[in-house]
Formats: C-alpha cells, structure tokens, sequence
C-alpha cells in the first residue's frame, strides 16, 4: 500500500481561536496563529486507486489573505487534477473515492471522475454537493472497528468510520499498512494542535457529537501506532512523510506561521468552511460588508465572520 498527499494550498494560518475554541474561547491568545494548508490523500492498494476527498473546485477564486480571517488556506499550487497527476494517476484509475463530508474544499472535484465510486455516509448524500449518479450511501453496517462504534470495509486494509459532529454525516478514513494505522480525519481538528489539547474547532453541526467522535479518535491514538493526516495543516503530509506516529502525551512544538503573500481583492468573499463564493455582481451589486450583520451563508448556514476576501 501507498498513501500520498495531493497537495492543493500552501503557506496559510489559523487562528487559535478557530482551532481550539469550539468548546470556550477562555485562556486562548487572539495572537497565535497555526500553519494552514490543503491536501487531501489518495491510498494506491496496489489493486485499487482510492481518493480521500478531491478539494476544492477548480474555478473557486483564491482567498485574499486578512489578519482578521479565521483561516486562510493559503495559495493555490494547482487544481485537484493536476495535483493527483503530479503523483501519476489519471482520472481513469481511480475505482473509488471515500468522501470524509460534503464541504466544498473536500468534494470539489468530484465531477472529474465519474468512473468512480464515491463512498459517503448517507446522511452527505443528501447534500448538493454529492449529487452525482456514481455516489454510493454508506450505512455503516460492518459493526465496530475497535473503539470506533460503525464502519464500513472499504477494500482490505482499508476503512470508512462513523464520525459525526463536524457535519451530521462526518466519517474518517483508517488505512492500516505495515503495522500502522493512517487516519485521514477530514476535519476533525482543523490542526494538530487542537488534537494534543484535546480541543474542538468552531465549525460544528453537532457539538454533543464533534466532543464524542474528537475523544474516540485520541482513544484510538492512545491505543494504536497512528500516523495523523490532517486536511488542512501542513503537519499533515509532513507526517505522512515521516511515517510519524502520534504521542499525545508528547506534542511538538509549533511551527511559527511563514511570510504570507497578499495579492488583490476582486470584492469577492468566500466561506472559508463550506468554499460558498459570494459575488456582488450576482447579487444586485451589494457589497459584502454591506450585508446584515445577521447575513449568513446561504449554502452551509455559517456567520459573515467565516468568510474571507478572494
């Protein structure tokens, strides 16, 4: 078996306050920041090409980067496509494509392979973004995967597990090779940090369920050797790369956030959870920091303060 990152975004932040606040925002610092990133994975079994998420859409415009934004993924390196050639595959490889949940920086390309099968919970199934003939709804009906409650044997080695709480459908991916376990998370934590401090984002559908789902991942981890991929911080190719197992008695230290490129507004904003763009243009001309302070995303439901400049 062989895991590899697709890399899509560099040289992006997070606040700490998105990444750790999701429970209480006390003893967090407005001035930290974390590394950001978007990669998503592909597991090559040798038999079969499986896709972990396939990114954000090719025409989304690029984020403008703003000291007040949440988190910006930083810039782009290349479209999905381009990025899974670079580690060469073709779309015509690929047999199937387990889909962790329905936000567009996960889902995006999925139109670019209708060969394939696309696995996701069936709750997802129903979102817009899953509305392709080639998608299979998963039920979970495989039983317990160690402290993990439903699963579902994707190929051998190879699992999809009930993980609710991010959104009401969120699964993870495990992996098992050579006496490891790779777990591709989806956004379970948007960055490692928030992982070692057994802390929640801010981006929920089900917080009852993020807490249950965030505790049965550090439980696993605790149990088994885990390599932990992370869709939108760079520790996580860098620990595929490392084959690094987890410690969450022991975290490392953080990796200050690099020189971040500011390029333009185009008076475009974009939701930074869900990839929704909001142009003025189609919308009557009005501006978005004109909108009502109660304005929300029309398609995932998140306030104004989620988005960002494109």
């Amino acid at each position: 078996m062989k895991i590899s990152a697709v890399k899509l975004y560099e040289n992006g932040f997070m606040s700490q306050a998105f990444a750790l606040g999701g429970e209480g925002m006390d003893g967090l610092d407005p001035s930290v920041r974390y590394r950001s990133s978007l990669q998503n994975y592909v597991i090559d079994t040798g038999d079969e090409v499986i896709l972990v998420d396939t990114g954000m859409p090719a025409e989304a415009p690029d984020a403008v980067p703003d000291e007040k934004a949440p988190i910006y993924m930083g810039s782009k390196i290349c479209d999905y496509t381009d990025a899974l050639a670079a580690l060469g595959y073709k779309p015509e490889q690929v047999t199937k494509i387990l889909v962790t949940h329905k936000h567009a920086d996960h889902t995006g390309e999925l139109r670019a392979f209708p060969n394939a099968v696309i696995y996701a919970s069936r709750e997802e199934c129903r979102a817009a973004e899953l509305q392709y003939p080639n998608v299979t709804p998963v039920d979970f009906t495989d039983g317990a995967y160690a402290n993990f409650e439903k699963s579902q044997k994707i190929a051998d080695g190879v699992y999809l597990i009930e993980a609710k709480g991010h959104t009401a459908g969120n699964s993870i991916v495990i992996a098992e090779d050579n006496g490891l376990y790779y777990m591709i998370h989806g956004d379970v934590t948007y960055t490692d940090e928030a992982l070692y401090a057994d802390k929640l984002s801010v981006v929920f559908e089900d917080i009852t369920a993020a807490r249950k789902t965030l505790d049965a991942v550090r439980a696993f981890i605790d149990g088994h050797p885990t390599v932990y991929l992370s869709t939108h911080t760079p520790l996580g190719r860098e620990n595929l790369e490392a084959k690094r197992i987890t410690d969450l008695h022991n975290p490392p230290q953080s990796i200050p956030v690099g020189e971040i490129a500011v390029k333009q507004a185009s008076g475009k904003y974009i939701c930074t959870i869900c990839g929704y763009v909001y142009d003025p243009a189609e919308n009557g001309g009005v501006a978005f920091e004109d909108l009502p302070d109660d304005w929300k995303c029309p398609r995932c439901k998140q306030p104004k303060d989620k988005f960002t400049r494109a």
